[in-house]
């Protein structure tokens, strides 16, 4: 799945309160459910011995997922195109690691 296609098909499940002109709720949702993620993995750490068994690999895909709703939902609701979020985050990464200063600080390396 495109993440245009991806972007289109979540927007009919976004059920929430002023949708089309509330990036706010996407945006907590968002916060918390990259929270889920970090506490599946701390759990991981804390019980596991930091092996990830397949049962949770499938845990965390799913809050994954949610995570990458809210990320369209947020993307939606500024009028921001998935796919130019994507492409954009490539060409800078790229533009980094040809400059040498993938590691470091700053978003204007």
């Amino acid at each position: 799945m495109e993440f245009k296609e991806y972007q289109t098909k979540s927007r009919e499940t976004a059920l929430y309160p002023n949708r089309d002109n509330n990036f706010i709720y996407p945006t907590l949702g968002l916060s918390g459910e990259a929270g889920e993620v970090a506490e599946k993995i701390k759990k991981v750490l804390r019980d596991k011995g930091g092996i990830i068994d397949e049962a949770t690999k499938i845990e965390i895909q799913k809050e994954l997922g949610d995570v990458l709703w809210y990320v369209a939902q947020i993307a939606t609701e500024l009028g921001l195109d998935l796919d130019q979020i994507a492409l954009k985050n490539i060409e800078k990464l790229f533009s980094r690691k040809d400059r040498g200063v993938l590691q470091g600080n700053g978003d204007n390396r």
